[in-house]
This record gives C-alpha cells, structure tokens and sequence, in this order.
C-alpha cells in the first residue's frame, strides 16, 4: 500500500523555552527531533513521499531526503494539515506529528493493515489515569477509564475524506484537536482505533528529552 506521510512541523515549541522550534533540537548523535521522525518513514518502502509542513525559514534546515518536500504552514495545526494535504499525490495518507518521533515501522504496518479494510484509524493508548471532567475547580463526571484511549499519530485516511472532513469543518467554523476529529465530527465515516505504544510520547516539555 503506497502511501504519502503529512509531518506537521510548524509548531512554535513555546513550552520547551528553547527559542525556536522544538524539531530542530539534537536529541540523538546529532540527530534532530524532526530528523528521526523522518527517517522511520524514509526506511518504510510503503512511504514514498513525505510532505513536510513548517515554516519557510527552516526550509534549508531539511535537506538530503530523497522522499520529502516541503511547505509552508499556516496560523493554526488543522489549516497548516490543510496546506500540506494539497500536495499529497496517494490515495491514502498518514498525518504525524514532526515532534513524535519514536514511531516505530511496527507501528505504521499495523495502521496500514487497519487501512486494508477501513477508511480511517488512529493510533492510540489505553488511558492508564483516571480522568476528571471539571466545572472550574469542581469535579462535574468521572468518565469510565475502560473507554478512554489516549490519541496518538500517525492518523490515518483516505485522502479525499479527510480533505472533506477538514473542508467542512473550515466552512462550519468547527474547531478540531486532531485530525480524526474532523472526520468524526463532519462526515458519518466511523473512525477505527490501532494500538499503539507508550514510548510514542510527543515531545512538549524539557522533561521529555532528559
């Protein structure tokens, strides 16, 4: 199954106090953040073309891939998605987050067995915490853990549907957190959970990268 890869990478990184994008810090023999999440793709055959999504002062920073082209973002992640999923070329894509970058190849060949027999699907994590929903400082509902999964990327479409799903959501002025949110949210197409791993943390905070 060939498939393109949308890597968001426009993000500021505010909260790791580094004084430019979070991406672009070494974390490994030299290697960047944005450097290792490109290169589990680069080594999927499956993969043949990654659309890199940042802002176009760092486009000389991302150099020497034979699968990547770059664009520029926008004011904010679902718009700047948008932007990349105009030049996906397959028919299917996976949507990741630049700053994730302990994806393994195991990982992406489960999403893409799941994409044999559906048209969207994410991978996430069964939540390990219990969760509160909260009025202020008052608890108002404690959901159920055994149904809350925390979401992780890839997430995974057809292209068209979630260019559709975005579309819609842009003209209802629907305000999405992650992708398959605009799929759930816009169209009646039922999006499918694929297990993923603990260790496929997105880096946020300086905690993340001791």
């Amino acid at each position: 199954m060939k498939y393109s890869c949308v890597l968001c990478a426009a993000g500021s990184g505010s909260r790791m106090n580094l004084g430019y994008n979070k991406v672009f810090y070494p974390i490994k023999e030299g290697k960047t953040v944005l450097d290792l999440t490109i290169s589990v793709f680069e080594q999927d055959e499956d993969c043949d073309q990654i659309v890199v999504v940042t802002q176009k002062e760092n486009f000389e920073r991302i150099q020497g891939y034979k699968k990547v082209v770059l664009t520029e973002g926008s004011t904010t992640r679902s718009k700047s998605v948008f932007e990349g999923l105009k030049l996906v070329r397959n028919d299917v894509v996976m949507i990741h987050d630049g700053a994730r970058p302990y994806v393994t190849l195991k990982n992406l060949s489960d999403i893409k067995a799941c994409l044999e027999n559906h048209d969207a699907c994410l991978l996430a994590v069964p939540c390990v915490d219990t969760i509160k929903v909260v009025n202020g400082n008052t608890v108002v509902q404690t959901p159920k853990r055994s149904t809350l999964w925390n979401a992780q990327t890839p997430q995974a479409f057809k292209t068209a549907l979630i260019k559709e799903a975005y579309q819609k959501s842009f003209d209802l002025n629907i305000e999405v957190s992650d992708d398959a949110s605009a799929v759930e949210l816009c169209t009646e197409t039922l999006v499918q959970i694929v297990e993923g791993d603990y260790r496929n943390i997105k880096i946020t905070n300086p905690q993340d990268i001791k």
